[in-house]
């Protein structure tokens, strides 16, 4: 029994020592790696994937944000400046009272109206860039340093075209800033905006944010003389009022625009903030520099950006262009190189054209009397390229005078809808035009005023009726003038469902300020 129980035991013992040894030897193996081989192999593929865009620079990495804000501050910051401007007004308490009381209530002096905004020092010798709008029609304009030197400074130049204006101030070895290229920075970098938001409490006030967008048209700014330039950078960097002419800065500490302009419901910050390209700032900033005033050249066309009917019309499978939809004069130097309404505008000079602003800064800052080409794509797929030799943009202003609020009184109501565009239309004669001072009408002979728009037809958000922010004239459809109902009829008989369809209409502005003419692109139900 003992010596059973004595070689049981072995028996057992050498079981658990085999036991041991296995777990030895799969450890040595690294068995357990099999239950997590999928997974890895998984994540493996993922990180191929992810890899075939370039990597973050190290910069970029989490804990590198804080030195790399502070070391582009740092660099900054010196060479921002905050800016003062003073105007004297008339005095307007009088106004206030009532009628028969203004002698017995003397104003001393006139009163002094003063704002506050941003610049940056581009030369050690006192060269300051800054917005038009911080400087415009300013009496007096004092500039404080960060190290909190004050002077009065000289506008050099402005440009209210484009927002920019260069002041100076006398004085020598000052920080200045470094001039980056806007070109190149593209949507998702980080940027930097330094500048005085909010007046003198948070003066040189750095915040942080990305490029969220370029190329941006902000509609609703004053557009000077027709020949406005926009082509924002959108930043989601906090900017206030006060923050306008200060600089935009990349990782690099090197400044890429100008903080110009918010969307904004209630004045502050929301989120959407606006730089001028410091590309197009450093050609305006030449020019006031050597001249005090910019020249600008012009095609002589009315333009906008490309929409999907007008890239169907033409035969074009990318949205993008301008389309010409008028001339700003009769001799318009693009009319007489042969560019035509409805054209979409695909290229400058062999560059590609991708939107209105892009177009405008190209041709704006060459000179008046070079020669470009344009290249055109119109109906039927037909592309060409032109000679157009620019003009300046003083030359070219918009000439006749319209009426817009001596629109002829049409009832509405019983009007049909006329040929599928969703439209109601009364006739307006060549004579009725003239007496109105209509000339673009009066010249094409007459035309149709659209009195209604259907809400379910195609031109519906496209063409505008009195009971609307402005009137319509419709002049031409498919290049045919329309000056009766029977006209517009005949006009649409070969149009089929899906078409596009070409119409040139006359806009008159609802508060009385000059129309134009306008080329809109239907798409038939």
């Amino acid at each position: 029994m003992r010596v059973q129980t004595r070689d049981w035991l072995k028996f057992v013992s050498l079981l658990g020592i085999a036991f041991i040894l296995g777990l030895v030897f799969a450890s040595a193996l690294d068995l357990s790696r099999v239950r997590t081989v999928s997974a890895a192999q998984g994540s493996a593929t993922q990180a191929v994937r992810t890899q075939t865009t370039a990597p973050l620079p190290p910069t970029a990495a989490a804990g590198d944000f804080s030195t790399m804000f502070v070391s582009v501050a740092d660099h900054v910051k010196p060479a921002v400046v905050f800016i003062k401007s003073e105007r004297r007004t008339q005095a307007t308490n009088n106004r206030r009272l009532p009628r028969g009381f203004e002698e017995f209530f003397r104003v001393p002096r006139p009163p002094i109206e003063q704002g506050t905004g941003s610049g940056f020092i581009v030369s050690n010798d006192g060269f300051i860039l800054t917005n038009n709008h911080v400087v415009a029609d300013a009496d007096k304009v004092t500039v404080r340093l960060y190290d909190k030197r004050e002077f009065t400074a000289k506008v050099v130049g402005a440009d209210p075209a484009t927002d920019v204006a260069v002041i100076k101030i006398e004085a020598t070895g000052l920080p200045m800033t470094s001039l980056g290229n806007s070109d190149s920075t593209r949507v998702g970098e980080w940027v930097l905006a330094i500048g005085n938001p909010m007046g003198e409490a948070f003066t040189f006030t750095a915040t942080a944010g990305i490029v969220s967008a370029k190329g941006r048209l902000l509609r609703g700014l004053e557009q000077v003389q027709g020949y406005s330039i926009q082509d924002f950078i959108q930043t989601d960097a906090a900017i206030n009022p006060g923050n306008s002419g200060g600089p935009l800065v990349n990782t690099r500490g090197q400044v890429v625009g100008i903080n110009s302009a918010i969307a904004s419901e209630t004045g502050t910050y929301v989120g959407y903030g606006f730089a001028i390209p410091i590309n197009l700032v450093r050609t305006v900033m030449d020019q006031l520099v050597a001249s005090g005033h910019v020249t600008r050249a012009v095609l002589g066309i009315n333009i906008d950006d490309v929409t999907p009917e007008d890239a169907q019309a033409v035969g074009m499978k990318d949205i993008r262009g301008v389309v010409v939809h008028d001339f700003t004069t009769e001799d318009s130097p693009a009319k007489r190189a042969g560019i035509q309404q409805g054209d979409v505008i695909v290229a400058l000079d062999g560059q590609p054209v991708e939107y209105m602003a892009q177009l405008q800064q190209r041709v704006g800052f060459k000179k008046p009397g070079e020669m470009v080409d344009v290249t055109v794509q119109r109906k039927g797929g037909e592309q060409r390229t032109v000679k157009v030799r620019l003009q300046a943009a003083d030359a070219a202003r918009l000439a006749g005078r319209d009426d817009a609020q001596t629109t002829p009184d049409r009832t509405r109501g019983e009007q049909p809808m006329e040929g599928g565009l969703g439209v109601s239309v009364e006739p307006i004669t060549q004579e009725d035009a003239a007496a109105r001072n209509i000339d673009a009408v009066r010249a094409a002979g007459g035309g149709l005023v659209v009195t209604d728009v259907s809400p379910d037809g195609p031109a519906f958000g496209k063409i505008t009726s009195p009971t609307q922010v402005a009137t319509d004239i419709i002049l031409k459809v498919e290049g045919q003038p329309v000056r009766t109902r029977a006209d517009l009829r005949t006009a649409l008989r070969s149009a089929k469902t899906g078409d596009i369809v070409t119409v040139v209409i006359y806009r008159m502005a609802g508060d009385g300020s000059r129309g134009a003419q306008r080329v809109v692109r239907l798409k038939m139900p």
